[in-house]
């Protein structure tokens, strides 16, 4: 048995085996010219592959075996990263309390199909900038792969806890990233609005857009970032291809239907006391020491995200005077006259669906333009009232991918869809899989270890 298992013919049998079943998995028939150099590395071995070793030496040095080990692997773990899972530390607050800040999870490549990367080239272990530096890409343009997911377990469903490349950050202002670069734009377009009026000026809004642009541009260093480089989030699915949404009075319903128990949510309260909280006690009912502190507004005035089941215990203390549900206030996408929607009211919100052909007006347009120019890569403009697409007046649409909507389980505290729109399927990453590690960042010591989040399946 011994003599088999070191026969060369038989290590280039099993590899080869394993080569041929990942290359039918990826689809690429172009990692075929690969099997050669695995001829050529069990067989022939004409070519010095392993560069790094001296060649016809059999006891290598410790520093060439350190180098041996440690190619190997930054190998294995960006294969594991990019087929198969990845790790994820959860850092705001946004999916509170499925998700807690301090929770480190495993996010699974294969629930959904892992991607190919579309930057290749690129540093191992970074994501798109180099660790002590600001901007500094950790990554190389000179390679750039379109879009292919490979086959995986299945597919996006409804409540899923999905991790994905924030799709409003393809442009960045370094060192403000938060928040996002189109954010900033509509803050300032807004002030210059305001200043305009006060002033008797009339401007418009593409003229407000236009300056707010340029000022921004002229006072920051702005990138680009790839897709596959942008940042990671993550949120929860409510919204699937072909889906409907509408949100009324803070409940979510998909298609007619309610989806969501409103209890297990968590909303901004209002809450007016007659003299401050304790917070050892709020803390003891899960608000972390950044909320509390966060939160108060002075003269005995706070607001705190809260679960249906935090208001009754808040309630009955007895330096209470009210709690209220936050109001709803700010609008929301698509940042539109046509749309004059709210976090807790919009909709209904059809969700595009990849071959899906809809009637395209200047009504709905702003629905879909950043679909349509952004991620599906389609020149759009508008001209006299009339669309047009790459050149030629357009009154109806086929989208090329399918979306999906995304929101955070703290309601009143998550940059999530109803901010900048939909998450294309380019743009997914993984499924949120399992929990390994979760630290409380207001503990100290062993106290920080949350012992009944470790090693816990996320559903």
């Amino acid at each position: 048995m011994s003599r088999i298992l070191t026969n060369k013919w038989f290590k280039l049998g099993c590899v080869l085996f394993v080569y041929l079943l990942w290359t039918l998995w990826i689809g690429s028939w172009w990692l075929l010219l690969g099997v050669p150099v695995l001829f050529d590395i069990y067989i022939t071995k004409k070519v010095h592959w392993a560069f790094w070793k001296k060649k016809g030496v059999e006891k290598q040095t410790k520093t060439v075996e350190w180098i041996d080990a440690l190619i190997f692997a930054i190998i294995a773990a960006t294969l594991i990263r990019m087929f198969f899972f990845e790790a994820y530390t959860i850092p705001t607050s946004s999916m509170e309390k499925s998700m807690l800040v301090g929770d480190y999870l495993f996010v699974s490549k294969v629930a959904y199909g892992p991607k190919l990367p579309n930057t290749p080239l690129s540093v191992p272990f970074t994501h798109h900038t180099l660790p002590f530096t600001q901007s500094t890409k950790a990554y190389s343009d000179l390679i750039q792969w379109p879009y292919k997911r490979i086959a995986g377990l299945g597919e996006i469903k409804r409540e899923d806890i999905v991790v994905f490349n924030f799709p409003a950050g393809d442009t960045v202002v370094v060192g403000r990233e938060n928040p996002d670069y189109y954010s900033q734009i509509r803050g300032q377009e807004a002030a210059i609005r305001y200043v305009a009026q006060e002033k008797g000026l009339s401007v418009t809004p593409e003229e407000a857009w236009s300056i707010a642009r340029k000022q921004i541009w002229r006072e920051n260093e702005i990138i680009a970032r790839p897709v596959d480089k942008r940042e990671n989030y993550i949120k929860r699915c409510v919204g699937i291809p072909g889906d409907v949404l509408e949100m009324k009075d803070a409940v979510l319903y998909v298609n007619g239907k309610k989806l969501e128990d409103k209890d297990k949510m968590q909303y901004n309260y209002d809450i007016i006391v007659n003299s401050p909280f304790n917070k050892v006690k709020l803390q003891e009912m899960g608000i972390s020491m950044e909320d509390i502190n966060g939160g108060y507004m002075g003269n005995n005035h706070y607001v705190l995200p809260l679960t249906v089941e935090m208001v009754e215990k808040i309630k009955k203390m007895p330096n209470v005077l009210s709690v209220n549900h936050q109001e709803d206030d700010g609008q929301i996408f698509p940042y539109s006259p046509n749309y004059p929607w709210t976090r807790d009211n919009f909709g209904p919100l059809p969700i595009p669906k990849k071959g899906e052909t809809i009637d395209l007006t200047l009504e709905n347009l702003p629905l879909y333009d950043r679909i349509i120019g952004a991620y599906e890569e389609n020149k759009l403009e508008v001209k006299d009232s009339v669309i047009y697409i790459n050149g030629a007046p357009a009154d109806k649409y086929t989208f090329k991918m399918d979306y999906y909507w995304m929101m955070g389980d703290n309601r009143h505290n998550s940059a999530d869809s109803r901010y900048w729109g939909f998450v294309p399927e380019d743009h997914i990453v993984g499924k949120a899989y399992f929990i390994w590690l979760s630290l409380d960042k207001d503990k100290s010591f062993l106290g920080k270890i949350r012992w009944n989040r470790i090693f816990r399946f996320i559903h």
